[in-house]
């Protein structure tokens, strides 16, 4: 009888491997750079809003319509920008949840629990935390699935200003955590809310997507043919009553994302780097411009705590998300019999989850949604909103500072690359040819180093033989 085979214990939060560290980066680089913007458009929306010169050219340029009605598309650029603009950015997000599911890490069973478990009890609480808070208070239960959603454009802003030593593994599982979070956000809104159905314009959106997943699989390109067709698309699921953005998902998840011989970069890739930053850049960010401009007076922000609808979001985003996400970290662990990396501790996870409370853009879409018709809770909503991630951000800010010497060394070990390769040494610490290029830079430096002492040596050996001078002839009496 042969001994069972000894088996390596799989670690929690562990090291990426390298070509999943160059996504991320990648991935990451751009997301904070929109982060930043998002950033500024939601002050300038807040100022714009509430300073009262400028205050009702705020309503009345986000009120202004165009677009043609007889497409059933004359809308307001507020509603442009929620449910035009944003179906690039879940456009997107179906992208990247392709690449996870084909290349990334959903695409191993076990390593996918983590993540997914995660999403779905760090949505699970906070609607929890919402509908015992609204209900306990008499409060509407409309807005329970307001504070389910993370902004990952948002909370890396917050990394990207509080310092970026954080390791890449907890890089990572924000990043992956916030892809499935966007998919279980979509589902909700296609399910919850959707309004009365017109079949014949979601019959015809079928039959578009059937289109497009077709010239896919016949290898046909050129823009010409996709962006048309993707806007024929959009308008028929709008005029379905199905929110436009699940067009933007679906899409995103037809395209392909592992690499076949030859290619340096699948299809869905290639677009995905091509449209990350015009989402991150611009789509995002005027989404916020129009829908973050509502009244912060101290009145208004002391009426956040009054009302149940508006405290049940702000301790969703608070204190459920961060429950959430790190009880479903711990219990996956737990059950899994996985054990988490070494170099971290189960306070880096709770710090995290904190950092995904911040629920800006999606929150501020799923508040209005719920919310329609009834412009004064919808506003309260998103004051809570703003309010919950920026107390959600203001914690993570501290948890993680209190660890931030540790993370910069992890941080240093992880980025050292000594042999000058352009690899990090510790993806080549098995690499015989690694050890190689390190001895021979190393033999560099000692036949240099020899060089120079013997070079300081024989100057010392030249002063130490300079005659004594004249005093040689006057060494007799006086």
């Amino acid at each position: 009888m042969t001994a069972p085979r000894p088996t390596t214990p799989r670690k929690v939060l562990g090291r990426l491997s390298l070509p999943e560290r160059t996504y991320v980066a990648d991935a990451l680089r751009t997301e904070t750079v929109g982060g930043v913007l998002l950033l500024a458009a939601a002050v300038a929306a807040l100022l714009w809003a509430n300073i009262p010169a400028l205050g009702d050219s705020y309503g009345s340029v986000a009120h202004f319509h165009l677009g043609p009605a007889s497409l059933g598309l004359d809308l307001s650029l507020a509603h442009w920008a929620a449910d035009g603009l944003l179906a690039i950015f879940f456009f997107v997000a179906g992208i990247e949840l392709k690449r996870e599911l084909v290349a990334g890490d959903l695409r191993d069973p076990k390593a996918a629990a983590l993540p997914v478990v995660a999403a779905l009890c760090g949505m699970a609480v906070p609607a929890l935390v919402y509908t015992v808070t609204s209900v306990t208070g008499g409060g509407s239960l409309a807005g329970w699935a307001v504070p389910t959603a993370t902004d990952i454009a948002f909370a890396l802003a917050v990394l990207a200003v509080i310092g970026t030593s954080l390791p890449s593994a907890l890089r990572a599982f924000l990043l992956t955590l916030a892809v499935v979070d966007d998919l279980f956000a979509i589902l909700i809104i296609a399910v919850f809310f959707t309004a009365d159905l017109n079949f014949a314009a979601l019959g015809g959106a079928v039959v578009g997507l059937a289109v497009f997943w077709l010239l896919l699989r016949k290898g046909v390109r050129g823009w010409y043919v996709y962006v048309p067709l993707a806007l024929v698309i959009w308008a028929l699921m709008y005029n379905s009553g199905v929110h436009a953005t699940v067009a933007g998902v679906a899409m995103g998840l037809m395209l392909r994302c592992h690499r076949e011989e030859g290619e340096s970069h699948s299809p869905g890739e290639h677009i995905e780097h091509l449209v990350r930053p015009l989402s991150a850049g611009l789509v995002v960010p005027l989404f916020a411009l129009f829908s973050a401009g509502v009244s912060v007076s101290g009145g208004a922000l002391a009426d956040v705590f009054r009302s149940p609808e508006t405290l049940g979001v702000v301790l969703g985003l608070v204190v459920g998300k961060a429950l959430g996400i790190f009880g479903g970290t711990w219990l996956t662990a737990r059950f899994t019999r996985a054990s988490l990396s070494d170099d971290l501790a189960w306070a880096d996870v709770f710090a995290v989850a904190s950092l995904a409370g911040i629920g800006f853009t999606v929150s501020l879409l799923i508040g209005e949604l719920a919310f329609a018709g009834d412009e004064t809770m919808t506003n309260e909503v998103k004051a809570a909103v703003l309010l919950g991630s920026l107390i959600a951000a203001t914690l993570a800010t501290v948890l993680l500072k209190i660890r931030n010497a540790k993370y910069r060394r992890l941080w240093e070990d992880e980025e050292r690359d000594e042999d000058l390769d352009g690899i990090p040494d510790v993806y080549e610490e098995h690499d015989p040819a690694y050890h190689l290029r390190l001895a021979a830079r190393y033999e560099a430096k000692a036949a240099e180093h020899r060089r120079i002492a013997q070079e300081k040596a024989a100057a010392r050996h030249e002063l130490a033989e300079v005659p004594g001078g004249a005093g040689e002839d006057h060494d007799g009496p006086a």
